[in-house]
């Protein structure tokens, strides 16, 4: 609770000097045609959420061998992130940007080497190790970037993420670490959300949102896929499994409609709950509420033998898949959500 307390203090009091910082230098995020916001709003949020993060290590003077290179590694993420919210880069080069920070985290010792084989023991990875833990983590980046749609929406999910972490780091005995990283990161998330949520006063812009799912990665390394629960590969996915299938239902869109995967479109949830006629506020109320539905069936499988564990998993999947489609997010014509 002490990083918990800590990093949402910092971030309740940092957060509105970067609001006034970005006021100053200009750094707005100016309504596009994707954008659900209809005047410029301060960026720099992304950079309020790393400090407040890194500050509170510094005062409480935790020590640990894996924080340097989650602090170094996600240092460079926000730096990136604001390079993109400056002058929007090209996707292959945020990909490639993505993939180098893995790499130092790599560096620096986080790596995914095995997980708990749900038949009994471990699969060890071995010399493919490296590749896994580079997807991994571009992978959770990327679906907490991509859900960064509507005000308080990326900073709710990823807290109730980190909470729901914590408790299975609580439950399953993990090292340290994985309690300050998941305390912190939702310290942080939450003391920006009253900044953040509808209307909101100061965005987080990519920086922020790929942070926040760096650190999701880097945490769900450092401790959930270090425990012994049965089916602890499917913890770290199902407690972000909203943005993870939002994510993997746009792929798919983009894929049938041959448009670019990277391509940008309106056809996430959060659009199409507005095009219901939900307001901003419904719409992310709704969404903190399925995340907190997955989250809880996350903690379920600490307490399950496989076989039980694996259809916790397919049943809280399904009834994602079969509410994309009450939405109509696999079935929005072309037209719909690529204007």
């Amino acid at each position: 609770m002490l990083p918990f307390g800590v990093a949402l203090i910092l971030a309740v009091v940092i957060t509105p000097v970067f609001r006034q910082l970005a006021l100053r230098l200009g750094f707005l995020a100016h309504p596009v045609d994707r954008s659900v916001h209809s005047a410029p709003v301060p960026y720099l949020g992304g950079a309020a959420l790393y400090v407040a993060f890194a500050l509170t290590y510094a005062i409480l003077g935790i020590t640990d061998p894996l924080l340097p290179g989650i602090l170094v590694a996600g240092g460079f993420i926000v730096l990136l992130g604001l390079v993109d919210d400056l002058n929007r880069l090209p996707a292959a080069v945020k990909l490639a940007g993505q993939i180098v920070c893995a790499l130092i985290l790599l560096s620096y010792g986080v790596e995914i080497e095995r997980v708990t084989n749900p038949m009994g023991g471990f699969i060890y990875f071995g010399m493919w190790s490296g590749p896994v833990t580079v997807l991994w983590v571009v992978a959770f980046t990327n679906a907490i970037n991509f859900i960064d749609g509507l005000d308080g929406l990326a900073a709710g999910v990823a807290g109730i993420a980190a909470i729901t972490l914590a408790t299975v780091a609580v439950q399953t005995g993990q090292p340290a670490v994985a309690l300050y990283l998941t305390g912190a990161l939702a310290g942080v998330s939450f003391g920006f959300l009253p900044f953040n949520f509808h209307p909101a006063k100061i965005f987080m812009g990519d920086a922020g949102s790929m942070f926040l799912g760096f650190v999701l990665a880097a945490v769900s390394i450092a401790g959930t896929l270090k425990s012994t629960a049965a089916i602890a590969l499917g913890i770290p996915v199902l407690a972000v499994g909203l943005p993870v299938m939002d994510t993997a239902f746009a792929i798919v869109r983009r894929w049938r409609n041959g448009q670019a995967l990277y391509e940008p479109d309106r056809g996430h949830l959060h659009h199409r709950l507005l095009q219901m006629g939900m307001t901003q506020r419904e719409a992310v109320m709704l969404m903190y509420c399925i995340s907190g539905w997955m989250g809880i069936s996350a903690l379920a499988l600490t307490h399950l033998r496989p076989a039980p564990g694996l259809g916790v998993m397919a049943f809280a999947f399904v009834s994602l898949y079969f509410g994309a489609k009450k939405f109509g997010i696999m079935d929005l014509e072309r037209r719909e959500y690529f204007r």
